[in-house]
């Protein structure tokens, strides 16, 4: 919970109206319990405003390129595999949506120097005999112990634009091949880009462009394949070099076949089955012929290249349309939806011939789910956007634990009023960004988040994602 309200107006004449940020310090006036801000339940009151917690942070930092983007990716480097040591340094590719066709392009990004701070999470120096003298004196110096900032100063923005026609629905990386790119226009097309050129050039360069770049290169794509109607689902087979597939509005789904670098066969003859319109497609991350789909006819479909082109399964997932959903790459067997009504679920596959395959749903988010993601690095842990304009983290490994719970709450009392009612499985919630659309972990930083919205783009690290804090990491 990272977000709290405060009323600097109210303050020193009615204490019990002003609620400050979760942890925080003040200089002027007596410390009042933070109250943790809730999206369709708080309401603000005049002269109110949200107040971000940076403690609940290791890294935050927030940019945009012009344009709203509704779709993004992040794209692999050759900077490390797993890198836990700030500053970073990370590569986009993002679609605008103009406010006219032709002022639409393909931004390829670099940010870098993003800043943070690291916690030790085991005393540098070993607990001796007089441990206990040592820890008489630990609180006061915690902050300083715990907490380094790591870097200094802003992170730097390079852009390269991409001349685009029509806005963009939806883009995707190759993940074996990062600088191959494929793109859903808002017009019905899908093209495949080569990026190599403008990521050489983002590479090579240190400073350049540091806010954006003014100039638009017109560059033509590798394919063009008309769908007879609009869509937004697209993904790159992730064992198969260059095979995709793409849905649209129509329900019908195309297999692309790579037939060179730089060519590709798309079959005309789509697979079909779903009523309504296609909106997600994955890839299964360990068989290479399988993919699933989800629908606005509330179902989710599993597909077998080599059986035709009908599904090889197909369920009811949920009572309305089913947003997004993401195939779990360290636990292949898992697979999680997002529903217009604000729910969630996690689906077990190997149930699927039982009848009733999940194994958890949620029903914390009010408003339409818009991204859903796994982690890389943690199985059991995933990262979910929603039009109410929260970004949660959930870890499904966490159960409740009434007495654990109720020694933290005597701890906290004094500094937070967290609600009754929230998940156990909840592990972050992030505010601050209007009508988010996608999010993505970062597959070679472990903890990092990105997501977009109407207001630009956040990069976050939050405190409590232990993975992000080895100590020894190199």
């Amino acid at each position: 919970m990272v977000r709290s309200i405060k009323n600097p107006k109210k303050a020193k004449r009615k204490n019990k109206d002003s609620k400050k940020g979760d942890g925080s310090s003040s200089s002027s006036g007596p410390s009042i319990p933070a109250k943790v801000w809730q999206p369709g339940v708080d309401k603000l009151e005049e002269d109110e405003e949200l107040q971000c917690d940076p403690s609940a942070y290791n890294s935050l930092h927030a940019f945009h390129i012009g344009w709203p983007c509704l779709s993004f990716d992040i794209l692999r480097d050759s900077l490390g595999l797993v890198r836990t040591e700030f500053p970073h340094t990370v590569y986009f590719v993002a679609g605008t949506q103009a406010e006219k066709a032709s002022w639409n392009s393909i931004g390829i990004f670099k940010v870098s120097n993003i800043t943070g701070k690291r916690r030790e999470l085991v005393p540098s120096k070993p607990a001796g005999d007089n441990s206990d003298m040592e820890s008489e004196g630990s609180d006061s110096d915690e902050d300083s112990e715990v907490e380094e900032l790591q870097g200094s100063g802003a992170p730097i923005l390079q852009l390269r634009k991409v001349a685009h026609e029509g806005c963009i629905n939806r883009i995707r990386a190759m993940a074996q091949n990062p600088h191959i790119c494929a793109s859903w226009e808002d017009a019905g097309h899908v093209q495949i880009w080569d990026f190599s050129s403008h990521l050489n050039a983002l590479a090579e360069s240190e400073t350049q462009g540091a806010q954006g770049a003014s100039s638009v290169f017109n560059q033509p794509p590798l394919v063009k394949f008309k769908h007879k109607d609009e869509g937004f689902a697209i993904d790159w087979n992730p064992n198969v070099l260059g095979r995709l597939v793409s849905g649209d509005c129509k329900g019908f789904i195309h297999l692309w076949e790579p037939t060179s670098g730089a060519t590709w066969n798309v079959n005309t003859t789509p697979f079909t089955g779903h009523a309504a319109s296609v909106e997600d497609l994955q890839w299964s991350p360990t068989e290479p012929n399988v993919f699933a789909s989800c629908s606005v006819d509330g179902s989710i479909a599993i597909w077998d290249t080599r059986l035709g082109k009908s599904a090889a399964a197909s369920f009811k997932a949920h009572n309305a349309d089913v947003n997004v959903i993401s195939w779990n790459r360290l636990a292949s067997c898992m697979l999680a939806s997002g529903c217009d009504d604000g729910t969630f679920s996690i689906r077990d596959l190997r149930l699927l011939k039982e009848g009733d395959s999940v194994v958890a749903h949620f029903e914390y988010h009010k408003h339409p789910i818009t991204s859903i993601e796994w982690s890389q690095h943690e199985a059991s842990t995933l990262a979910v956007s929603s039009a109410d304009n929260q970004l949660t983290i959930w870890d499904l490994s966490l159960e409740k634990d009434e007495e654990e719970e109720a020694e933290f709450r005597a701890k906290t009392k004094e500094q937070v009023n967290a609600p009754e009612d929230l998940p156990p499985q909840l592990l972050f919630v992030h505010q601050g960004q209007k009508d988010l659309k996608e999010l993505h972990w970062h597959a070679q930083i472990p903890g990092m988040i990105v997501s977009t919205a109407a207001d630009g783009f956040n990069i976050l690290m939050p405190s409590n994602i232990q993975s992000t804090l080895p100590s020894d990491a190199a």
